[in-house]
């Protein structure tokens, strides 16, 4: 199929008024915490508090989106209040002060006197749980970059820019994190530099950073290198130290969504490049080989986990349909049509935007629900957890619109 201009004129004013008049309101004011810091953010489908709990990815993430909102949607002092209890919350009680990350077990402070971040707080900050990766630091560096540009503070750009600092220092191994495996069967997932990658952007477009053009190129290196495997036309979400295919269970998990969000940063970045054409052609190939994996041809919507060699997969929800994949594919889709032209992805757009539309939102509420059986079914009501709250959706449909706008200025200058 084509999308006309007129199409896409449409297509941006919808996911404009998703966004502003359906999901932001879903969660914003109501779940300002102004008694204690952050953001009240596990609610049911009607918006009732479930849990006053914190989780600190989702508190980093919901400062990104109100911080994003007042630096390109509009200067909305509500937007910018709320970006700066998120922000004041994670300063004050999500890093761990009496662990230094260089070493395992509890010793003394690091020498910035930051520690890793924590995962799950109550509600006025004592922490629950961390969990052995550095993700809340990666989402509270993209928090931190955009309340710097929101409001002007060199001292949140100066937080943001150290703990893009000690994210590379994981990454790269110089920081240790106590592991979570024995050395027996050595790995490393897709999710490290994809989500480098991105924070690597964020941290671009927001405040700036010398560091993050050849750190993005290196990711993209690596992801190219090591997890997209051409000869069998899938991205692999985890693999051996060399990039070799581990055949066991978990070596032979795919999650395609996930696959598909690395897609559409990479496009992203072919996009910020002047239109690069190896890396939309790797974008792209990414797309199509995990749509292929992913897309459930009898139900429709993104199948959850798959197996690479198509055998049983362990987990018991891998045919489930869960919110944030289609919100990924949404993007995905888009993208790589307004970059190549490609009908199949207008194609692709529409069959995923109209499955997710029609089966994830709640038209009395709002917002969408996160989690389906196979066949579409709302498997349950909750709206905000520990993994879901104002950030998949409210991103998709934010980078959508702005998306299009930018398209159609560009068309209109034609």
């Amino acid at each position: 199929m084509h999308y006309t201009l007129n199409d896409l004129k449409d297509l941006k004013e919808f996911y404009s008024n998703q966004l502003l008049n359906d999901t932001v309101p879903f969660w914003f004011p109501r779940s300002f915490d102004k008694e204690h810091g952050g953001f009240l953010l596990m609610r049911n489908a009607d918006g009732s508090l479930i849990d006053d709990d914190k989780a600190v990815w989702i508190q980093g993430r919901a400062t990104w989106l109100l911080s994003t909102l007042y630096n390109t949607v509009g200067k909305k002092q509500e937007w910018l209040a709320g970006a700066k209890l998120g922000y004041d919350f994670l300063n004050a009680h999500c890093f761990d002060t009496d662990t230094c990350p260089n070493q395992p077990g509890r010793v003394s402070p690091n020498q910035q006197g930051r520690g890793q971040m924590f995962f799950h707080v109550t509600r006025d900050g004592r922490p629950i749980r961390k969990r052995r990766y550095f993700f809340s630091e990666t989402f509270y560096v993209i928090a931190a970059a955009a309340y710097a540009q929101a409001s002007g503070s060199e001292e949140a750009a100066q937080r943001a820019r150290e703990v893009f600092g000690d994210c590379i220092a994981y990454a790269n191994g110089e920081k240790k994190l106590e592991p979570k495996f024995t050395g027996t069967r050595p790995s490393k997932g897709i999710g490290v530099p994809m989500i480098m990658m991105n924070t690597a952007q964020q941290l671009r477009e927001t405040i700036g950073d010398d560091r993050c053009d050849e750190l993005i190129s290196k990711w993209i290196e690596e992801i190219e290198r090591d997890f997209i495997k051409d000869d069998i036309r899938c991205v692999m979400e985890q693999v051996a130290p060399d990039g070799s295919v581990i055949d066991h269970i978990d070596g032979r998990t795919l999650n395609p969504g996930h696959a598909i969000e690395g897609a559409w940063f990479i496009l992203h970045e072919a996009k910020h490049r002047n239109n690069d054409p190896h890396l939309i052609e790797r974008g792209c190939k990414m797309l199509d080989y995990m749509w292929e994996r992913g897309w459930d041809a009898t139900y429709g919507g993104i199948l959850y986990f798959r197996d690479v060699y198509h055998k049983p997969v362990q987990e018991y929800w891998q045919d489930m349909k869960f919110w944030w994949p289609h919100n990924e594919t949404i993007i995905a889709t888009l993208l790589a049509y307004l970059l190549t032209g490609n009908e199949k992805y207008a194609g692709w757009h529409k069959l995923v935007h109209d499955y997710a539309y029609q089966h994830f939102h709640d038209k009395e509420n709002g917002e969408w629900f996160g989690y389906l059986h196979r066949d579409g079914s709302i498997a349950q009501t909750a709206k905000g957890n520990l993994f879901k709250g104002p950030f998949h959706l409210p991103r998709q449909e934010w980078y959508c619109a702005k998306l299009l706008e930018d398209h159609l200025a560009i068309n209109d200058q034609k």
